[in-house]
């Protein structure tokens, strides 16, 4: 999982947007609707975001397809510390 948090958040184009969806989602749990507004990103690119987010299980949809929201993975969640480390660490460069 930590290889693939420093994919996400480090070596691809994108990571700092996939580091602020996350922490939105920290907070609770946002549709992408609400994660675009709030950080004053396109639909498509916070869409984007959430489904490569879900293809390394860091995020999970709910059932519904209509204002579906977003969850953090609870295998994201134990490697949340590694999260941060890495964050921090692209944070100060």
């Amino acid at each position: 999982m930590e290889k693939a948090l420093w994919y996400l958040f480090v070596a691809s184009r994108g990571g700092a947007n996939r580091v602020r969806i996350v922490r939105e989602l920290r907070a609770r749990p946002r549709n992408a609707n609400e994660l675009a507004e709030e950080l004053d990103v396109d639909y498509n690119t916070v869409t984007h975001h959430l489904e490569m987010l879900q293809d390394h299980d860091v995020v999970e949809p709910s059932d519904h397809d209509y204002g579906k929201l977003y969850f953090l993975t609870d295998r994201f969640e134990r490697h949340a510390d590694a999260f941060e480390e890495i964050t921090s660490e692209v944070d100060a460069g």
